[in-house]
């Protein structure tokens, strides 16, 4: 648009953009300067209108608020760390007959992804019809039930009673794991909507130390105790979130969309625009749920899937999100969390409590790791991130691949301590770049109409994906060992490549702004787009000029 148009009319650009009548007029007054910017220009010029005070006290709230569901997220990094480690409990063994590799260690570690899967229908009711807190409720709750079925085998010496608490705790984590991260990306600062929702899957190895700290706790006890103790341990964080959810504000997206926009509004304004009600946090939001919105949409129908694959749209926001779900789940990391000991035995390692100490470390490593990579989804993109992170655990597998090969066939210490040093700079590696992303790029890719549903259905490819992890792995680890690890160097190289061409990058956008994304011709093209944008000294957008 030339400045002779710019001068006859104001800017229609999207909801939130303040418009400018004659830009001689704010020439003459100065402050005119310049912006490259890859993603929104309404967000950046309501982030430098009315730049966001991380300190504030309301802030400081929100970040509480979102802490209480950072909690569901340690669920799964709490289960996965005692599965994996409490099968090589000699307690556990006797009691149940179960060992580290071979077929009744993988249907044991299953159950638990068989519940997830059977939540499948349970999840858009529980999310949609009553809201992302309640959803968050009847997961955890079904968390703390199945804890006290399978705390209680102990004294019956049952099996099936224990596979059912691991059933019910499936169940009940794939609800919590839905809603969570949901409720999280909907109610974040538009500024902040990446490092906080980046956080919340962090917390996962929030999870994994407590059980690799309770595991190592209880091995100094006799008997049943060993495994009793972090089994019961496991129903801790979903008892708080039980207790503390329906204190939290919900989510402005499901009461706007339910009928309830005056609270809409008043949880923006006290916690985006810091109790002002002329922010423009508010009013950009506001418009923006108005026009992208569907107030009778399939979120309104419980049986009704078709959001999900209606439009060649749909299609894409589903392909973006369950490449991200299914990837992180086969790019090797089984054998860091369920399946380490069985990594350690090919390396050498089989005495317990090194296992335990070297489960411990790895995630007290991955926790400060996963922290500090959410830190950067925000500067570096999701995409880029991704598709790099992937190429160096392709390389992380070829070492580990080299160095378990000549262990295994000369048994030189030398070559299984740095085949144990490679697999930590593998989970390192992926703590920095995949889990900060597990939770946020799923959800963003989502449009609201989708999202519950839609992280249900990611939530039974992932869970299907779990299970090829969860039985195939102990038996593919007992066949033919280290040579493995050959196929994780191939198919992480292939991932690389589908993220590279395909997957669009969400930073720099509110949520309802990437649905102009994916209805473009060429979504990835279209996010990647960069334009120069023409700012006033109030942050009115006057012109908007693109590079590429």
């Amino acid at each position: 648009m030339s400045q002779e148009e710019m001068s006859e009319k104001s800017y229609s650009g999207k909801a939130g953009q303040l418009h400018v009548e004659n830009i001689d007029d704010v020439r003459q007054g100065g402050g005119i300067h310049e912006v490259v910017v890859q993603g929104s220009e309404t967000l950046k010029a309501a982030l430098e209108k009315e730049p966001p005070q991380p300190r504030s006290k309301r802030m400081i709230q929100l970040y509480l608020i979102v802490s209480v569901a950072y909690l569901c997220s340690s669920l799964n990094g709490y289960d996965g760390q005692l599965m994996g480690n409490m099968l090589v409990l000699p307690a556990f063994d006797s009691e149940f007959g179960a060992s580290i590799v071979g077929i009744k260690a993988g249907y044991i570690s299953a159950m638990y992804t068989i519940g997830g899967v059977c939540s499948l229908p349970f999840v858009g009711p529980a999310v949609d019809t009553w809201g992302r807190r309640a959803g968050m409720f009847f997961g955890c709750f079904a968390v703390v039930i199945g804890t006290i079925i399978e705390g209680t085998s102990g004294m019956t010496g049952s099996l099936g009673q224990f596979l059912g608490g691991r059933f019910l705790l499936g169940f009940g984590v794939s609800i919590a794991a839905s809603a969570a991260p949901i409720y999280v990306c909907e109610i974040s600062h538009p500024a902040y909507r990446g490092i906080m929702t980046g956080m919340y899957n962090t917390i996962y190895n929030v999870g994994a130390i407590a059980a690799a700290g309770s595991l190592r706790g209880g091995e100094n006890y006799a008997g049943n105790s060993s495994w009793l103790i972090p089994t019961w341990i496991q129903m801790v964080c979903s008892g708080i979130v039980c207790s503390l959810c329906f204190f939290l504000p919900e989510s402005p997206r499901w009461l706007y969309t339910n009928g309830k926009q005056e609270q809409a509004a008043a949880v923006i304004t006290k916690y985006h625009g810091l109790d002002d009600p002329d922010s423009i946090y508010l009013k950009m939001q506001m418009q923006e749920f108005s026009e992208e919105l569907v107030m009778d949409g399939a979120d309104k129908r419980w049986w009704d899937y078709r959001a999900l694959f209606k439009n060649r749209a749909s299609r894409y926001r589903l392909m973006c999100n369950l490449v991200l779900t299914v990837w992180g789940q086969w790019s090797g990391n089984g054998l860091t969390s369920y399946f380490m000991p069985a990594f350690l035995a090919t390396a050498g390692v089989t005495d317990p409590t090194t296992v335990l100490d070297i489960n411990l470390g790895t995630s007290f490593a991955g926790l400060f790791v996963s922290m500090t990579g959410a830190t950067f989804v925000e500067k570096i993109g999701r995409r880029k991130l991704f598709y790099r992170i992937l190429l160096v655990i392709s390389f992380w597998w070829v070492l580990i691949t080299i160095t378990a090969g000549v262990f295994n066939n000369t048994g030189a210490k030398g070559a299984g301590d740095a085949a144990i040093l490679f697999v930590n700079l593998f989970g390192i590696t992926y703590s920095f770049g995949i889990t900060p992303l597990q939770a946020l790029y799923p959800v963003e890719c989502l449009s609201y109409e989708q999202r519950a549903k839609g992280m249900a259905f990611s939530s039974l490819v992932v869970n299907s994906a779990l299970m090829v992890n969860q039985f195939g792995l102990p038996v593919a680890i007992g066949n033919i060992g280290w040579k493995l690890y050959f196929v994780f160097i191939g198919w992480t190289l292939i991932e690389s490549a589908v993220v590279f061409f395909f997957l669009v990058e969400t930073k720099g956008r509110t949520l309802e702004e990437l649905d102009e994304i994916f209805n473009a011709p060429n979504p990835r093209k279209a996010s990647l787009a960069v334009k120069k944008v023409t700012l006033d000294s109030e942050a009115h957008v006057l012109n908007v000029e693109k590079l590429n």
